[in-house]
């Protein structure tokens, strides 16, 4: 179905609004993809936070037009799924995992931080760990010193023949024994 000019102006304003919040675009190739896996696909990006789309490709090159996404614009070719997010790992982690268990979709080129990435390099950069995965484990090592140091303080205490009972609990023992 052909899209007049007024939705297709609507389309590039609402990808271009996408792009401007976007750290990372990643493009795939889709050819002979089911309905299915493509809406698993969709499912799975939905979920990550990434803005999935299938676009004309005269309409994304005019949607990154003058922006740092401006070079991938060579890699726009083909039955392409733009995958857009603000996490820089999210949109290459969805599709280089989803390309791996399905042969239909095939990563082509990708972009972050003001530079074009090869298939290669965006699965590489899909094997860094998320936002969320990197906090938890600065927080655990974080963590780690403080819960060693109090643990080595109970079992020093309970060596020297202290009470690790709460405090209330060590009067009422003294009267039992009198």
């Amino acid at each position: 179905m052909s899209l007049n000019l007024d939705d297709k102006k609507a389309v590039v304003a609402e990808i271009s609004a996408e792009v401007a919040k976007a750290q990372a675009i990643v493009v795939a190739e889709y050819r002979g993809i089911q309905v299915s896996a493509m809406t698993k696909l969709r499912a799975e990006a939905r979920s990550k936070g990434v803005y999935l789309r299938v676009l004309k490709n005269t309409l994304a090159r005019r949607a990154v037009a003058d922006t740092p996404f401006a070079d991938l614009a060579n890699h726009m070719a083909g039955p392409l799924v733009y995958g857009i997010s603000a996490d820089p790992v999210a949109a290459a982690k969805v599709l280089a995992d989803f390309a791996k268990t399905n042969d239909k979709i095939v990563v082509k080129a990708g972009s972050f931080d003001g530079k074009t990435l090869s298939a290669a390099e965006v699965v590489q950069l899909a094997s860094i760990p998320s936002r969320e995965e990197l906090l938890s484990k600065l927080l655990f090592v974080m963590q780690a010193p403080v819960s060693g140091f109090a643990r080595a303080l109970g079992a020093l205490l309970e060596k020297q023949g202290g009470s690790t009972a709460p405090a209330e609990e060590a009067p009422a023992e003294a009267e039992a024994a009198a």
